[in-house]
């Protein structure tokens, strides 16, 4: 039977800087990992690119039922104590648009290799292909029941993350383990997530990006919005916009409130400039088909569902008069679209909700219920905004379990 002093469960972005941060201060560390590899959710990040973290670390860009935890977690573990720390393992990091923040090379994979190095180099024991079937509490330590056989050790850090993303290993094993030991758990919902809606017309322009602007309303009553792409698909909607109200969007669904989404697909003219604009374009002797006309201006695949929505009367461009052209404004503005579901945990990013902070330590991440159980990551009840804030929480939480004096001990 092999002992260990730490045993850490979940190779991804929290256990592997965790396995290293244990390390450096002289622990026996061995890290089990259910996938043939470390970290697939990491080489999947930001397009490949994996974003890193983010330069704007603040508060409201981080979700939880509990936020007093989450400032406690990461006071004195801000952008730079990141940074810091992938220097010293000799990943250079560069800022992209809002603050985002890549390695140099632009590679996931840069990431992946450089930190399961430092962990190999400073003697810690990755086991690949090793699922966890059992833990048990024993008097000294914990017991593990694991593909790869008995395990034991004096400490057990908990990294195996969410549901999300179950085809790159997302499970609900460290829930399951959790709640075996007394922890409760916030419910769990996907978010950055694609959206789902039973209306035919999407599937109609399934392919169209437009840089839009998304409004959220949540049985009628205006809740929020979001700037950025939209992309229809065959099952509903997708885009950067559509990720960052996702989380609002999947809560809500599952308290069975109707959600409802306004598209402004031009917004870089007002109103009155995008009416000056049409009534402009109107020729008088045209007998121009609207269908064509519009063309001028929006996605030939938007045209058909923006004259029913507006319930446009005229059909030719030398019949549109002012009041059918505000009517047309007013759709390609505010185009509605009823959304009903989500692509679930599978197309999830990440996962809302997760074992309760309040039975968590928020300067050791120590469980408050059994002594020596220890939680990092999205295991917990914190989700973060698109941007690099869910990898952010990942390290940060690692580099709180395993160098709680705030890297003194890491050395370039």
């Amino acid at each position: 039977m092999n002992s260990t002093n730490i045993i850490i469960v979940g190779a991804g972005a929290s256990g592997l800087i965790a396995s290293i941060g244990y390390a450096k201060t002289g622990k026996n560390v061995t890290l089990l990992e259910q996938n043939n590899k470390v970290s697939k959710k990491i080489l999947a990040s930001g397009n490949g690119k994996c974003n890193i973290t983010n330069k704007y670390i603040t508060l409201n860009r981080f979700h939880s039922q509990n936020p007093d935890f989450v400032e406690k977690v990461l006071d004195g573990y801000d952008f730079s104590m990141v940074k810091k720390f992938f220097t010293s393992i000799g990943l250079e990091i560069v800022e992209g648009k809002d603050g985002q923040m890549f390695p140099m090379s632009l590679q996931a994979l840069s990431v992946v290799e450089i930190l399961e190095y430092e962990a190999k180099n400073l003697g810690v024991e990755i086991l690949c292909s090793c699922k966890v079937t059992s833990i048990d509490k024993k008097r000294d330590g914990f017991m593990l029941e694991t593909s790869q056989g008995e395990k034991e050790c004096e400490k057990l850090l908990l990294t195996s993350g969410s549901i999300a993303y179950s085809q790159l290993g997302g499970s609900n094993s460290g829930y399951a383990f959790a709640t075996k030991f007394g922890h409760s758990l916030i419910p769990r919902h996907p978010a950055l997530v694609q959206l789902c809606s039973q209306e035919s017309w999407v599937k109609e322009c399934a392919g169209v990006k437009v840089a839009g602007v998304t409004k959220l309303y949540v049985n009628g009553e205006y809740i929020t919005e979001k700037q950025g792409d939209i992309l229809f698909t065959n099952y509903g909607i997708s885009g950067l916009a559509i990720l960052d109200l996702s989380r609002e969007i999947s809560t809500r669904l599952a308290n069975f409130d109707y959600c409802e989404l306004s598209l402004d697909l031009i917004p870089k003219l007002s109103k009155e400039k995008l009416t000056n604009l049409l009534l402009k374009r109107v020729k008088q002797n045209s007998e121009k088909p609207l269908s064509l006309w519009l063309q001028g201006i929006l996605n030939k695949k938007l045209i058909s569902i923006i004259l029913e929505q507006s319930k446009c009367k005229v059909r030719t461009e030398d019949a549109l008069n002012r009041k059918e052209i505000n009517k047309l404004v007013h759709t390609i503005k505010n185009l509605k679209l009823s959304i009903d579901d989500t692509k679930g945990f599978k197309g999830a990013e990440v996962s809302t909700g997760g074992i309760d902070t309040k039975e968590v330590n928020p300067h050791t991440m120590e469980s408050r219920l059994v002594p020596n159980l220890f939680f990092a990551g999205e295991i917990l009840d914190v989700d973060g905004d698109r941007g690099g804030f869910n990898l952010h929480w990942a390290w940060v939480t690692g580099l709180r379990v395993s160098l709680p004096l705030q890297l003194k001990n890491i050395k370039k």
